[in-house]
């Protein structure tokens, strides 16, 4: 599945964790993407849309 918005673009980040004892490990952050049917420019298109996106866009 794709990890990147269709509208946006917002894609996967990278960060540590972090233990009690303050030892990092790689970790990362991935976004809420899902896939629906929205409207683009007047036509009707599927991808796949972050959940910030998906309240500010007109769906189909």
């Amino acid at each position: 599945m794709s990890r990147v918005c269709s509208v946006c673009g917002k894609g996967q980040q990278t960060g540590h964790l972090v233990s009690h004892s303050k030892i990092r490990t790689n970790r990362t952050f991935r976004p809420n993407v899902q896939k629906i049917a929205y409207v683009k420019d007047g036509k009707v298109v599927t991808g796949y849309v972050c959940a910030r996106c998906m309240k500010s866009i007109e769906r189909a």
